[in-house]
C-alpha cells in the first residue's frame, strides 16, 4: 500500500448463499486507489462490480479480505464510526428511484447533506442559499423541485439531485455507478464535466462502475476490468484500453459498435 492510497483492498471477496446456492459474487480481488485519481471498475452485469462498490460503501459486509481506508484498516462496526465514513464516501446510483426516502421532500434530502457536514446550526436562509447553489451546479433549479418528493421528478433529475447531494457533502471518494444511465446523450458529457470539476475543486477520487468501456477510456486515470468477480487485467486508461493483453477486454473493445463498420453480433 502506498503513501497516497485513499482505498486498498487485500484477498477481498464476497460468497451469497451455501451449499448449491453458493454464488461467488467477487472473488478475492486486490487494488490500490490513489487519491485524487480518476478509477473505472468495468464490466458486463453480474461481473460483480456492484457488489464490489456496495462492499467499499460499507453497505455490503465481506466474506473474506481486508479494506483499509486512508492508509488505516477501515473499521466501520460502530454506527458512530460508519456514519464518519459516510461523511467522506458517498455514491450515485444507477437507479435513482431507490435511492431515495419516498415520503422525504426534496428540501429534507439537500438539509440532511448540510447536516452532515456540520452545517446544522446556519441560519435557514443560508441553508436555503446553499441548497439554491448546490441545484444551480447541476442545471436545477431549487425554486422548482422545493416541496416536491423525488417521486415527482424525471429520472434525470433525480440522478442531478444526487450529484447536488455530493456537491454538498464534499466526499473524499465518490463511487458513480453508471452516473448517467438516466439522462439523455446530450447531458451525459456535461454531468461528467460537472463530476470532474467537483473532483479538481475538493481533491476527491472519482471511481466510476461501468460497462461503458468508452465512459472509461474518457474519464479514468486507471482502468479495473472484471470478470466473474475477478479483476482480470488493470492498468492506465491508455494501456488497457490500446494495448489489452486479456481476450475478455478485448472482446469488450469489439463489441462496442463502430458507425463506420457492419456491427457483428455473432458475440451477442
Amino acid at each position: 500500500m502506498q503513501a497516497n492510497s485513499i482505498l486498498s483492498g487485500k484477498g477481498l471477496t464476497k460468497v451469497f448463499g451455501f451449499g448449491a446456492t453458493r454464488t461467488v459474487a467477487v472473488d478475492h480481488v486486490d487494488f490500490d486507489f490513489k487519491k485524487g485519481e480518476i478509477i473505472s471498475i468495468v464490466g458486463e452485469s453480474g461481473s460483480g462490480k456492484t457488489t464490489l462498490a456496495k462492499m467499499l460503501l460499507g453497505l455490503v459486509n465481506q466474506t473474506e479480505g481486508e479494506i483499509h481506508y486512508d492508509g488505516k484498516p477501515r473499521d466501520i462496526r460502530s454506527q458512530r464510526n460508519k456514519r464518519e465514513y459516510w461523511k467522506n464516501i458517498q455514491a450515485i446510483f444507477q437507479d435513482p428511484f431507490s435511492a431515495y426516502n419516498t415520503f422525504r421532500k426534496v428540501d429534507a434530502v439537500l438539509l440532511d447533506c448540510i447536516q452532515m457536514r456540520g452545517g446544522g446550526g446556519l441560519p435557514y436562509e443560508e441553508k436555503r442559499e446553499m441548497m439554491r447553489e448546490a441545484c444551480q451546479f447541476v442545471n436545477l433549479k431549487f425554486d422548482e423541485l422545493t416541496n416536491k418528493y423525488p417521486f415527482e421528478l424525471s429520472g434525470g433529475q433525480q440522478q442531478r439531485l444526487m450529484i447536488a447531494r455530493v456537491f454538498l457533502l464534499k466526499p473524499k471518494i465518490l463511487l458513480a455507478d453508471e452516473p448517467t444511465s438516466m439522462i439523455d446523450a446530450c447531458s451525459r458529457a456535461t454531468i461528467l464535466d460537472m463530476l470532474m470539476n467537483l473532483r479538481n475543486e475538493v481533491g476527491m477520487t472519482p471511481i466510476f462502475i461501468t460497462h461503458d468501456i468508452g465512459l472509461a477510456y474518457y474519464v479514468s486515470d486507471s482502468v479495473y476490468i472484471m470478470e466473474r468477480g475477478r479483476f482480470v487485467e488493470s492498468g492506465t486508461a491508455d494501456r488497457v484500453i490500446l494495448q489489452p493483453r486479456e481476450p475478455y477486454t478485448q472482446r469488450l473493445l469489439n463489441d462496442v459498435p463502430k458507425l463506420h463498420e457492419p456491427w457483428d453480433l455473432t458475440t451477442v
